[in-house]
């Protein structure tokens, strides 16, 4: 089943995502085994000694965090949005939101992560976002994934800055990230050993099966007599293309008996992704985009368009938590759900809410202290809502994201990956 098309903005209709196609020079050992895992077993003390793996979700197109986590005892919530709120955990309907911590609650399409929220891994950053005050989506997605507001010459992603300052986890990786796409994240463009991948199943060389194995000898037999840097890069190429498939992608069997949607992108890329963290080839980021969160009309938070992204987003991320957490010695990791920017408080005309400011971001992992709601929350009266429109920022992403680069992620010098910013900890992580 396809994702929806929703109504959205012609500005985020038109947009188009600059691919960028980078390459490490380098070589690596490549091994193989039996069965599906390992066989890559590339360093047998690796796993012990190795940072935790990000895993960047983002919600594209403004997701509405004040539906993704509803501020259910905020009473203007509920004066300004008479169709589109989320009824109340004691309203006594089918649906209610469920209660986080009487105040905040989840939405009914959103249940599916009440285990992960319990077990303690599972956490909510409210009023959460970018300082910078557009309201574009382009702008707005640049500012945020380049890790520096309105900085029209950086160019550079905050997660391709940090895999650039860290040594590698793995000694000689080739594959430090992927951006699952036809086109590398901004996010991760300048990142040593960052590739996009659309499927990490079928990635490699196309055509007739049959004449794989000669094509691959002919390309790089074409290449080993060149200068470098092509000749680095292409060998660099076909190493990665014989090392994403020494992993049986297609065969993989998830722990716990979690259920990942195959039809679903996002549940699909959360399933090739546990595969090649368990593989522990050395990737150490990884992108993924989660289109369609532009619901300017027709929102459907309870019945339609968004009920049915939240529904397939807490799915997705469930089955991700589920096949880790059931998982003996699993790889560290942390998923980051973000979003450019929230949307109005006030519902519009149309059944919709148009862009804001202020968010909810979503973490999720072994190391994060979860089961609760982090905020410091500025409440959605009149004079407290930023412009006297959307709620406030309170609480700046990258003092987020700065805490779990020092301290999951190994990077020491966080100014290098956001500079003219340092960060505030919240004691996200452990």
């Amino acid at each position: 089943m396809e994702e929806p098309i929703t109504n959205c903005c012609s500005e985020y209709a038109e947009l188009s995502r600059r691919g960028f196609m980078k390459a490490a020079a380098g070589t690596a050992a490549l091994a193989a085994s039996a069965a599906w895992l390992p066989r890559v077993a590339l360093a047998k003390d690796y796993r012990s000694s190795m940072r935790d793996t990000i895993i960047w979700v983002y919600l594209r197109g403004a997701a509405d965090g004040l539906t993704l986590c509803v501020p259910h005892a905020d009473d203007e919530y509920y004066n300004n949005r008479p169709t589109l709120a989320i009824p109340r955990p004691d309203s006594g309907g089918p649906d209610s939101c469920i209660d986080l911590d009487g105040f905040f609650g989840l939405a009914p399409a959103m249940s599916a992560l009440v285990p992960a929220y319990q077990d303690g891994q599972l956490l909510f950053v409210h009023a959460c976002g970018s300082p910078d005050p557009s309201r574009s989506h382009f702008d707005a997605q640049r500012f945020m994934e380049v890790g520096k507001a309105a900085d029209p010459f950086l160019v550079t992603g905050w997660l391709g800055r940090h895999l650039a300052t860290v040594s590698p986890a793995m000694p000689g990786s080739i594959l430090r990230a992927v951006g699952l796409g036809t086109g590398l994240q901004q996010v991760l463009v300048s990142g040593p050993g960052a590739i996009p991948v659309p499927d990490l199943d079928t990635f490699g060389l196309l055509g007739d099966p049959n004449t794989k194995t000669a094509r691959t000898n002919a390309l790089r037999d074409m290449y080993a007599s060149v200068p470098d840097p092509l000749r680095a890069t292409a060998q660099t190429t076909l190493a990665t293309i014989n090392l994403l498939d020494s992993i049986d992608f297609a065969h993989y069997q998830p722990a716990g008996n979690a259920q990942y949607v195959a039809s679903d992108a996002l549940g699909y890329g959360l399933k090739t992704s546990a595969a090649l963290l368990k593989a522990q080839i050395g990737v150490e980021a990884i992108a993924i985009d989660v289109v369609g969160w532009d619901t300017h009309s027709t929102q459907g938070v309870i019945t339609g368009t968004m009920s049915f992204l939240m529904n397939r987003l807490a799915s997705a991320l469930s089955a991700f938590q589920r096949d880790m957490a059931s998982t003996p010695n699993a790889p560290g990791y942390i998923v980051a759900v973000v979003s450019e920017f929230g949307r109005r408080l006030h519902e519009n005309g149309s059944g919709g809410t148009d862009h804001g400011h202020g968010n909810a971001m979503m973490l999720m992992g072994q190391a994060v202290r979860g089961g609760r709601v982090l905020r410091n929350w500025p409440g959605l009266g009149y004079h407290q809502l930023f412009e006297n429109l959307d709620l406030a920022v309170t609480i700046d992403y990258r003092d987020i994201l700065g805490e779990i680069l020092e301290r999951r992620l190994g990077n020491a010098d966080v100014s290098a990956v956001f500079p003219e910013y340092t960060p505030t900890y919240r004691g996200v992580v452990s």
